[in-house]
């Protein structure tokens, strides 16, 4: 176990970003959950911040992370992300700097002291293999490594960059742990990412953009398949 994160390799990172809500939330997070069992693959599972307590109540193996943070204490602050206000809710950690919520280095560096500080596990986005390496200096758990260009194209990283994006991170620290995402969109993305040596990789848009419940929840079926096929593989070269 490193700091405070309890996910083991090979695992898989579920986003629904605001592709979903209500109920379709919550029915996403039990097709999870049970997927988790069946292939013993970790998930996390990054629910929307209403829906944290809900997923958390309803699931048994998904470790719940919040979308973001704000590195504030208690005191003033409205509509910000208090740290402690996600672990009252069952918060096992936080996603930081994604794309689509960026944060400059110093409040980065700030989030994921307050994180360690409450005991929340942190999951760090990168966009280049430079940045990755800088992010790996922070310490966080986990560092996503994936292009900002990729994201939601249906198009993921060649071996290539996932080998040299996932170096670039263990030669800082080893026991940081690394997501290859951006573009996963089937089992066959997922199996080359892990036969290729990346602790995890995640989905949002291959999964939350197919347009009934049936197809996402068997898509995540898929994926997860895909993680423990592709890890057993790995493990007999």
């Amino acid at each position: 176990m490193y700091k405070n994160c309890t996910i083991k390799a090979p695992f898989f990172e579920i986003g629904p970003k605001c592709y979903l809500y209500g109920d379709d939330i919550l029915d996403l997070a039990l097709a999870a959950d049970a997927a988790s069992e069946k292939y013993d693959v970790d998930i996390i599972f990054t629910t929307p911040l209403v829906e944290l307590r809900r997923v958390k109540e309803n699931t048994k193996r998904l470790h719940v992370f919040a979308p973001h943070m704000d590195s504030l204490t208690p005191g003033r602050g409205l509509a910000e992300v208090l740290p402690e206000m996600l672990v009252a809710a069952g918060a096992e950690g936080v996603m930081l700097n994604h794309c689509e919520k960026p944060v400059s280095i110093a409040q980065l560096k700030a989030s994921i002291k307050r994180a360690d500080e409450v005991g929340l596990a942190t999951i760090v986005c990168a966009d280049s293999i430079a940045e990755a390496s800088a992010v790996a200096h922070l310490k966080p758990n986990i560092v996503v490594a994936e292009p900002t260009e990729l994201i939601g194209t249906g198009k993921a990283s060649d071996e290539e960059y996932v080998e040299a994006s996932t170096r670039a991170v263990k030669d800082v620290d080893p026991e940081i742990q690394v997501l290859q995402g951006a573009g996963i969109k089937c089992y066959d993305d997922v199996y080359r990412n892990i036969f290729a040596g990346a602790d995890a990789t995640g989905s949002s848009s291959g999964i939350v953009g197919l347009p009934t419940r049936e197809a996402r929840n068997q898509m995540v079926d898929d994926m997860i398949r895909a993680v423990r096929e592709a890890y057993d593989a790995r493990n007999k070269k």
